[in-house]
């Protein structure tokens, strides 16, 4: 959905140098695009099983629910896009072209009736954790159990922030940085303002019970791979809350799932003796350079460093894209890949995103050629190794190892 960010001008369109739009014959409908991974060695178009070594594709995805497909919402969309027969349609398409071993799909609405059933039918299992509250879409990880195998999940609710609120000494976060803005909040008539109150969300913003109370979630899990090392992955998959104006309240969601993240890192070393890469994916609702995304960095002008380390998939690799949310509203980024601990896992090639002068972006999305009005991101990786039980001690020869270091001091204290 919009995310009610203010105008920003898009750039000129001229005519495209190269058309990327799969076509069927001159006649008929356009169809979707033919979503390309770019090498990151020679820059060339590449597909899954080209190089050596275990090599998985991840893809994260913001599919707009259906929930919140409305014409006076998009009133630049073609209708037919819009209506739900068309568009499910078109998704699953699109999702089975992407050909991922994981994808992190945000807004995911229909679960149960449309895509668990039909993403099953093209090899995929799914976890998924729907939104508090009367929202009726929510997150889900889908993954080929070909590839690899879950062995352990967790759910995040950001509704959880409001049980650590000091009422003693409220927040300075939320006292401060959210409230000068909540006349403009008020006045807000982008889509997502208008999404929120339809489904009754009301309240004093002043409240920090009411301001941190968004029904967002996200989702841990992690897996173990079907490479020769077993190594394990920890996929998060996350959709932080969309108001421009309540920074503080995204910056109080993404240091909970930071923080969630380093906890279900530590839990999974110690489960199965061996440390685990991570990927953080999902639609952040900021965009590159400010606080939320410099948080995420570790590059955020205060003192408080965030709970691990990560590093941007796609700005380590040439920059971020252009855009992934694209309205004649608005048109910027808003979706992340993360990565930490990257020394075990190498991006070998990029999901390619559309400038401003793709003929298939002209206009605004959803349209023809893109079912939602995001734009899918995502990254082929190979693993180089893997961190096995020799390189993560079990907490018990951590403590024989210690006992042991004692008695050797306690003899030599003894012969001094």
């Amino acid at each position: 959905m919009l995310r009610g960010f203010p105008l920003l001008l898009r750039p000129p369109v001229s005519a495209p140098e190269r058309w990327r739009i799969c076509k069927s014959k001159m006649s008929g409908m356009p169809k979707p695009i033919c979503l390309k991974f770019i090498s990151l060695e020679d820059g060339e178009f590449t597909t899954k099983n080209t190089s050596s070594g275990f090599k998985f594709r991840l893809v994260s995805y913001n599919i707009l629910a259906q929930v919140y497909v409305k014409s006076s919402y998009f009133p630049h969309t073609p209708s037919s896009c819009l209506k739900w027969k068309a568009r499910s349609q078109a998704i699953l398409m699109e999702l089975k072209n992407l050909s991922a071993d994981f994808l992190c799909i945000q807004e995911l609405d229909e679960y149960n009736s449309f895509y668990k059933s039909n993403m099953e039918n093209l090899g995929y299992s799914s976890i998924y954790i729907q939104r508090t509250g009367q929202k009726k879409d929510g997150c889900g990880i889908l993954y080929r159990p070909s590839s690899a195998e879950l062995v352990l999940k967790e759910e995040i609710h950001y509704n959880d922030l409001v049980n650590g609120i000091d009422y003693g000494n409220v927040s300075t976060e939320i006292e401060s940085n959210g409230m000068l803005d909540i006349d403009r909040k008020e006045e807000a008539s982008g889509k997502d303002s208008m999404k929120e109150n339809s489904h009754g969300d009301h309240g004093d913003p002043s409240d920090p019970r009411v301001r941190l109370k968004r029904d967002c979630v996200g989702l841990l899990a992690a897996f173990k791979l079907r490479d020769a090392s077993n190594h394990l992955i920890i996929v998060a998959n996350t959709h932080i809350y969309w108001d421009p104006d309540w920074a503080d309240v995204k910056l109080a969601q993404v240091k909970y799932l930071l923080t969630r993240v380093s906890q279900f890192k530590e839990v999974v070393s110690n489960k199965f003796c061996s440390i685990p890469s991570v990927i953080v994916a999902g639609d952040f609702n900021s965009t590159p350079g400010d606080e939320v995304y410099k948080y995420l960095l570790g590059a955020n002008s205060d003192s408080e460093a965030p709970a691990i380390q990560l590093c941007s998939l796609y700005a380590t690799n040439g920059g971020e894209p252009p855009f992934t949310n694209c309205t004649p509203d608005f048109t910027g980024t808003l979706d992340y890949i993360f990565l930490s601990d990257a020394g075990y896992l190498k991006p070998v090639s990029l999901l390619e995103v559309p400038g401003p002068e793709s003929a298939d972006i002209i206009g605004g999305l959803p349209n023809h050629y893109h079912p939602s009005d995001h734009l899918p991101i995502g990254a082929d990786f190979v693993v180089l190794g893997s961190s096995n039980s020799s390189i993560v001690p079990k907490l018990h020869d951590v403590e024989d190892g210690l006992v042991k270091f004692k008695i050797e001091e306690d003899k030599k204290d003894q012969n001094n």
